[in-house]
C-alpha cells in the first residue's frame, strides 16, 4: 500500500494556509463592524479550547505526563497568547494585506533563533536571505508610517504582526519535540486551555462590555469563521503537517497566505495594494526562499 501520509500532510498545510489567508480580510471586516482585536482574540482562544475539548471526547484518550502539561503552558504562552494577541490586535490596526505579507517572515526568525538556541550555523546564503527579507519588512513599515489610512497600513499593526511571527518561531524552536510527542487534538486541547486561562481574566470585562445587540449577524458569522475555521480547523490541519513535514517545507506554505489575503482584500475594498507593498512582497519572499534553501546542519548530514 502506498504511504499517503506525505500527501495528507501537504494538503493539510495548503488548506490551513488558505484558511489563514482568508481569515485576515474576514477578521478585519468583523473588527470594522462592531468587534475589536481584544474581543476577537478572546473568542478565538476560548472558543477553540471548548471545540478541542468536545473533539477530544470522540477520540482515543491519551495519557499526558504531568511535566508535559506544564510545558504546554509555556507552549501556549508563545504559540497562542503572544502570537494570536499580537496578530489579531495588530490586524485591527493595519491592513489585511500588510498582516499577511508579514506572516511570511517567520522562517527568517526561525533561522535566527535556531542559531542561538540550536547552534545551527548561519551560512552566507542565510545571511543574505535575512538581509533581503528585513529590507522588505523595512519598506513595508516605512510605507505604513506615511499611510493616510489603515487600508494601506499602520506601523503599530505591522510591528505587532511581526512580533507575532517572532513569538511563533520561538515556540517552534523550543517546543517542537512536545508537538510531535502527542496527538494533534491533545496538543491543541491543552495549549488552548492554558491560553484561555491566561487571557480570560484580563479580557472578560472588555468582552462583557461589547454592544452585543447592536452587532450584526454578518459580523457574528465572520467571527465564527475566525474561531471555527481560522483557529480550530486550521490548527488541526497545521499540526497534521508539522508531524510529517520538515520545518523548512512547512515555512514555504506561508507564501499561500498573502496570495489569498491580497486577492480577497483588494476585491472587497478592505485593502489597497500599493507599489511599496509589491516590492516588499518580492524582497520578503526572496529572503525567505534563500533561508529555506540553505541546508541546516541536520539536513546536510542526511
Amino acid at each position: 500500500m502506498v504511504n499517503n501520509k506525505p500527501l495528507k500532510a501537504h494538503l493539510s498545510m495548503l488548506t490551513a494556509e488558505v484558511i489563514w489567508g482568508l481569515m485576515a480580510p474576514v477578521g478585519k471586516d468583523a473588527m470594522n463592524n462592531g468587534l475589536d482585536g481584544i474581543s476577537v482574540v478572546t473568542f478565538r482562544v476560548v472558543g477553540a479550547a471548548l471545540l478541542f475539548w468536545i473533539t477530544s471526547a470522540f477520540t482515543k484518550r491519551e495519557h499526558v505526563e504531568r511535566r508535559d502539561i506544564l510545558l504546554f503552558a509555556g507552549a501556549a504562552l508563545l504559540g497562542i497568547v503572544f502570537n494570536q494577541c499580537l496578530y489579531t490586535i495588530g490586524l485591527s490596526f493595519t491592513s489585511p494585506i500588510n498582516s499577511s505579507i508579514v506572516t511570511t517572515s517567520m522562517p527568517i526568525f526561525a533561522m535566527i533563533l535556531s542559531f542561538f538556541i540550536l547552534r545551527e550555523p548561519i551560512t552566507l546564503k542565510k545571511a543574505g536571505g535575512v538581509f533581503i527579507g528585513c529590507s522588505g519588512a523595512v519598506i513595508l513599515i516605512l510605507s505604513s508610517m506615511t499611510a493616510a489610512n489603515s487600508k494601506v497600513g499602520d506601523i503599530r499593526g505591522d510591528l505587532m504582526c511581526i512580533g507575532a511571527q517572532f513569538s511563533f518561531a520561538l515556540y517552534l524552536s523550543l517546543f517542537n519535540h512536545l508537538i510531535r510527542k502527542y496527538h494533534v487534538v491533545t496538543v491543541n486541547k491543552w495549549m488552548f486551555t492554558w491560553a484561555a486561562i491566561m487571557i480570560f481574566p484580563f479580557t472578560f470585562g472588555h468582552v462583557a462590555a461589547l454592544p452585543w445587540p447592536d452587532i450584526s449577524v454578518k459580523t457574528w458569522l465572520e467571527a465564527g469563521y475566525v474561531v471555527f475555521f481560522g483557529t480550530f480547523v486550521s490548527y488541526l490541519l497545521s499540526i497534521v503537517g508539522q508531524h510529517v513535514l520538515r520545518p523548512t517545507v512547512i515555512s514555504v506554505y506561508n507564501y499561500v497566505q498573502p496570495i489569498a489575503s491580497v486577492s480577497v482584500s483588494v476585491l472587497t475594498g478592505l485593502g489597497v495594494f500599493t507599489w511599496p507593498q509589491g516590492i516588499a512582497i518580492i524582497l520578503v519572499f526572496s529572503g525567505v526562499w534563500l533561508v529555506v534553501k540553505s541546508k541546516s546542519r541536520r539536513d546536510a548530514m542526511r
